[in-house]
């Protein structure tokens, strides 16, 4: 049976046309046990983003019974799929599978968030009774794939976010962020994701501010932080090591003054500020300042640029990866399938022993003669396990079948005459 991977993607299809695909993860388990039947598949799986909607299965299915399907339960008109979905197969499925668990598929390159998205598609599959053997040998070879991309490239090290960009050059400053002071301006989600970043690199405080106070403290209290408003700003701005300001305001925020005056009360210890809105928070004359390092969201895009062509390059190195883990899994494969063929031919010879044996053992206990008896079971043992094959290869022969009487001799290690 094939191993498919069917889907639409941001490459594919449009955001209005994703959002009217996707599945609610409380619908999940119940569409993939709608769909083992309803398409006829032996086991399949459900990944869901914002990105991306995929169907992994195994059976001898058709493009048309998944998209049938997928209209179907959708809602839609199947010619709205018709040209935005794509279908990878077998070797090709594997390789698709590998690179969307490792980000090279992502809107962004190397993002490492849709790694924890599909090893969460396949558990939900396992808990739904949905994958088994075979889907889970697929899975497993993505997931150990995606793992040597992560260690042996450099997918993942260089960020391409403005959020992630903003920390890593916070480090580059401050040795030790454990024990540095962020102060985020703002409480949207850019700034959430700055305060993630910086909990990850374990920043020693963060203090929010926002022009409403109950925004800043829904976003403080997820990150241990302290809340305050736009207002309050002068009044912490010298306890700050690192200002990140992400606001929609329409007019700066921190003016080259506020910023003076900080500096004089940390004694001049330097602030690192970014400026990631547009238009900006940050007066540029703050800029003109010694001891302030000051980056806008220019500055980042060229930091990203360079990052996405750093990982650009770390993909081209991990198609080498790719292709030895697609390549890994073909010879379990067709390892696994020649069991079937073996456990079948073990069968029939054992059916035959058996059939001899209890000859045998009528004949003794009748009181033939014991040498007789054995004499009679080897020659009609060898007689019908030679049977078959012999008439194969005289009809091979009388064919010109030069191929099955090759494999004859080498199956059986004979020697050519």
């Amino acid at each position: 049976m094939s191993i498919l991977a069917f889907g639409i993607n941001h490459k594919s299809a449009s955001v209005d046309l994703r959002g009217r695909i996707a599945f609610a993860p409380e619908i999940v388990v119940e569409s993939l046990q709608a769909a083992l039947s309803d398409i006829g598949a032996a086991e399949i799986a459900l990944l869901s983003t914002c990105n991306r909607t995929e169907i992994y299965l195994r059976g001898e299915v058709s493009d048309e019974q998944v998209l049938s399907w997928l209209a179907e339960t959708k809602g839609l008109d199947i010619d709205e799929l018709q040209s935005c979905y794509y279908c990878h197969r077998d070797q090709q499925a594997i390789r698709h599978m590998i690179c969307v668990a490792s980000g090279l598929d992502s809107l962004v390159l190397g993002e490492p968030q849709i790694f924890g998205q599909i090893k969460s598609a396949y558990s939900v599959g396992r808990e739904a009774g949905t994958v088994a053997t075979e889907l889970n040998q697929a899975f497993q070879q993505a997931f150990g794939a995606a793992k040597r991309v992560r260690s042996e490239t450099a997918i993942g090290q260089n960020p391409v976010s403005v959020a992630y960009a903003s920390v890593s050059l916070a480090e580059q400053i401050f040795a030790d962020l454990e024990n540095a002071h962020a102060l985020l301006v703002g409480a949207g989600e850019t700034i959430e994701l700055v305060a993630r970043h910086l909990q990850d690199k374990k920043i020693g405080q963060i203090t929010v501010a926002n022009r409403t106070l109950n925004r800043a403290q829904e976003l403080a209290e997820n990150f241990s932080a302290e809340a305050i408003l736009l207002s309050d700003i002068p009044d912490y701005l010298h306890r700050a090591d690192i200002v990140i300001s992400s606001t929609a305001s329409q007019l700066p925020i921190l003016g080259k003054g506020a910023v003076e005056s900080a500096l004089k009360k940390r004694m001049h210890r330097p602030i690192f500020m970014v400026d990631i809105a547009v238009p900006r928070d940050i007066e540029p004359e703050v800029e003109e300042l010694d001891d302030v390092y000051l980056y806008t969201v220019d500055d980042l895009e060229e930091v990203i640029r360079d990052n996405l062509r750093a990982r650009q390059s770390a993909a081209n190195m991990a198609q080498e990866i790719i292709d030895q883990e697609v390549e890994s899994w073909s010879t379990k494969q067709r390892a696994l399938a020649v069991v079937d063929t073996i456990r079948a031919f073990r069968d029939s010879v054992e059916i035959i022993r058996d059939g001899e044996v209890e000859k045998a053992l009528v004949a003794l206990e009748r009181g033939q003669d014991s040498a007789e008896v054995i004499n009679a079971l080897a020659r009609n043992l060898t007689n019908k396990l030679l049977h078959k094959p012999t008439t194969r290869l005289k009809q091979a022969s009388e064919e010109g079948s030069n191929a099955t009487i090759d494999a004859t001799h080498e199956l059986f290690g004979l020697k050519k005459k």
